[in-house]
């Protein structure tokens, strides 16, 4: 039986070695021993286009190319990373997968996504995730210089952690009839998922939703599917 690992939500940042070196550990000792890794978003804290940001995360990417050679790796991207696509996909070999996607495991199905879509109370930034991952959005932002491109992305940074300061927990968090509408699509599946940071497992009438915790500097969360499924800290 295959075996899988799954994480979301490390938002590594180029000079932030403490969390880097934790991962290069994961992939070295843990991720190396499955068959499958599945990054369910927001692997890096941001991502302003293959050419401007690949030459920032070196070692990660060697990591994840050596690990390629034994492992199968999925990337999907995040709110953060979403500008994610080919060039990095080659030099890294990784296989960047869309939202939803369905892993089968055995006799059991389950349901990956980021999680942010599943956030529908946020209507504010909802509305601001469709402007900003439209594709006519991501082609201009991706043509300008490399200047504005930073300047942009600090400013929509300060916006975002300025807004998060006045909404409330509950608002931030997957609403339920969301998940419910999602998951009646694939009945008898679970669901997996990060972005809340909440990491967490909920039993509902008909699935069981597990989400993913974030990375800190010193400890990360990852869930491990083969024969069963079990929650891990990773140090």
């Amino acid at each position: 039986m295959p075996t899988s690992l799954i994480i979301a939500d490390l938002h590594l940042v180029a000079n932030e070695v403490e969390k880097t070196n934790i991962f290069i550990k994961f992939c070295q000792e843990q991720a190396i021993k499955v068959d499958q890794l599945f990054v369910l978003g927001d692997l890096f804290n941001t991502w302003l286009g293959d050419d401007l940001s690949l030459p920032k995360y070196q070692v990660v990417i060697s990591t994840l190319k050596q690990l390629s050679k034994s492992t199968t790796i999925f990337v999907m991207s995040g709110n953060r990373d979403f500008l994610l696509a080919e060039d990095f996909e080659q030099v890294s070999g990784v296989k960047i997968i869309n939202s939803p996607y369905l892993l089968e495991n055995d006799n059991k199905q389950y349901v990956l996504t980021h999680g942010d879509e599943l956030c529908t109370d946020d209507e504010s930034y909802q509305q601001l995730k469709n402007v900003l991952q439209h594709p006519i959005t991501k082609f201009v932002f991706l043509h300008l210089p490399k200047k504005w491109r930073l300047k942009l992305s600090g400013q929509l940074r300060k916006k975002s952690i300025e807004s998060q300061q006045y909404k409330t927990r509950e608002i931030m968090d997957v609403n339920p009839q969301t998940v419910n509408k999602l998951m009646e699509k694939y009945p008898g599946a679970d669901l997996i998922h990060g972005h809340t940071h909440r990491a967490n497992t909920h039993v509902e009438k008909t699935f069981t939703r597990y989400v993913l915790g974030d990375w800190s500097n010193t400890q990360g969360d990852a869930i491990k599917v083969g024969e069963k499924l079990s929650h891990l800290k990773i140090n």
